[in-house]
């Protein structure tokens, strides 16, 4: 049986609507020098010896280096001073510490902070962070734009730009806290509760179509003499890239969540498009397999809420029973409308009693309490402003097979 809790029955009354907006000036990589930011141990240690570190010294220093940039937020290289000055100029000449430019900050009303950040080549993505009571949660983005189209979502009307780097991926875990002030002095260790304590790859685009910059980031964000946040605080959320579901297991190691949204291919196919080169049954059967399953280690299935489209008895019935003997637990998601949707939220009362039934059928069944609405930064809101593609209420309706 699985670890259950009672389905939440109200919602907090949004809070007025309130904005903070600044902006915040960011350097971003120079082509001439390497950016340390995002680079493996390995690869750090390799790019130090390629720079003239003498092999036998390499280890030191990659630790050294490590710390001041991961452990302490330093991205300055005169500040390490237990380097010596000839080699902080080396260092200096040959490598810089660089994170995406925050272009903008804004804070919710609910204390949700939404940062437009821009990266090489001029492109902009979006990252959330949701402070909450003892936790706060960085959701991070892996790509510009998305290539699968999920028609609920906002991120899905915007093409896919190109693949996040490493460092870009790491340094948005990087400028977060740099706006919260989280990092400790030099020398000293962290004090009391983490503000950024979780990490979701839940933003924009698909994290399974970079595995490789995802994975790596991962690895510095997980480092036990950096950023040290352990595997099991961090969650990848997939749509259904099946072939890649194993190898994130065995070679990241974090919690897994999977866009599922519905009940039937027929639904899900338009919900979520990738559902035709990998149906529901292919989807859950590799669930099933997935290395780290236990129930300890269970699976988030994440399902919006879309009124009379996914919401009824008979699906949260099916529900239960497409998922039965997966260790797992069930996301529901107030859907977050936004300009041009061709859908609408499910009532309280109706997600309400969705969630019921999959209470009393073992699986904890927790309605997410929607954040950040009022600056877009809300689940399936995100889109940088930049790349907008302009579509019509009804060409978004069309792609997705539903009355406009």
């Amino acid at each position: 049986m699985n670890e259950i809790s009672a389905p939440k029955l109200a919602v907090e009354a949004a809070a007025p609507i309130t904005q903070d907006v600044m902006t915040i000036p960011r350097k971003l990589p120079q082509a001439d020098k390497v950016n340390i930011v995002g680079l493996t141990r390995d690869q750090l240690r390799a790019a130090l010896i390629e720079a003239g570190t003498p092999e036998k010294q390499a280890k030191m220093r990659l630790g050294q280096i490590w710390q001041w940039i991961y452990g302490w937020g330093v991205r300055d290289f005169a500040v390490m001073t237990n380097l010596a000055k000839d080699y902080r100029a080396l260092l200096a000449e040959k490598f810089e510490i660089a994170v995406p430019e925050v272009v903008n900050r804004q804070v919710s009303a609910d204390g949700t902070r939404k940062y437009l950040v821009r990266i090489a080549g001029g492109h902009e993505v979006e990252v959330v962070y949701i402070p909450e009571e003892g936790r706060g949660t960085l959701c991070v983005s892996s790509q510009v734009g998305c290539t699968l189209t999920c028609s609920f979502c906002h991120t899905g009307t915007q093409k896919l730009v190109r693949n996040l780097t490493a460092g870009e991926i790491v340094g948005q875990v990087m400028l977060a806290r740099d706006d919260l002030d989280e990092w400790p002095e030099p020398g000293q260790g962290a004090e009391g509760g983490r503000l950024v304590s979780n990490i979701v790859l839940m933003g924009m685009g698909e994290p399974l179509y970079n595995f490789d910059n995802v994975r790596d980031a991962m690895r510095v964000v997980m480092d036990g003499e950096g950023i040290a946040l352990g595997r099991r605080r961090i969650t990848l959320s997939t749509s259904g890239v099946v072939p890649e579901i194993a190898r994130c297991a065995e070679e990241i190691g974090c919690q897994l969540a999977v866009s599922f949204h519905a009940t039937t291919d027929e639904v899900r196919d338009k919900l979520v498009p990738i559902n035709k080169r990998w149906n529901i049954k292919a989807l859950l059967d590799t669930l099933r397999e997935y290395p780290k399953l236990s129930n300890s280690e269970r699976i988030t299935f994440e399902y919006v809420m879309l009124d009379g489209v996914n919401d009824s008895d008979a699906d949260a019935r099916r529900l239960v029973k497409l998922i039965s003997g997966i260790p797992a637990k069930i996301n529901l998601i107030p859907f977050n409308e936004w300009p041009g949707s061709p859908y609408q939220r499910s009532s309280w009362e109706r997600i309400e009693a969705f969630a019921d039934i999959i209470y009393k059928a073992g699986y904890a069944s927790p309605i997410r309490t929607p954040r950040g609405e009022d600056i877009m930064a809300a689940c399936g809101q995100l889109k940088s402003a930049t790349e907008r593609a302009r579509k019509s209420r009804a060409e978004i309706a069309a792609e997705a097979g539903i009355a406009g």
